[in-house]
């Protein structure tokens, strides 16, 4: 499992990120919080708090979490 934070700032931004990760055959999950999210569902975005920055975690190999993390390039945050 990878872990990284990411900000989501625009509709483009969970569209994208929502794309990505229906492409990947590993589990994705976004945690916010208290709250466990599959990065796959749109509508569970966005029942979340997008001001602030959520932690995604990428169940996969280094090598699917690695292109993963480059499909998301400028949101992700350190």
């Amino acid at each position: 499992m990878t872990a990284f934070n990411i900000k989501l700032s625009s509709i483009n931004d969970v569209k994208a990120l929502v794309n990505a990760a229906t492409e990947m055959e590993c589990e994705i999950d976004l945690i916010s919080g208290r709250y466990v999210i599959n990065a796959k569902s749109l509508i569970g975005i966005f029942s979340i708090d997008l001001t602030k920055p959520i932690t995604v975690e990428v169940h996969g190999s280094d090598d699917e979490a690695a292109r993963f993390k480059e499909i998301l390039g400028d949101c992700i945050v350190e």
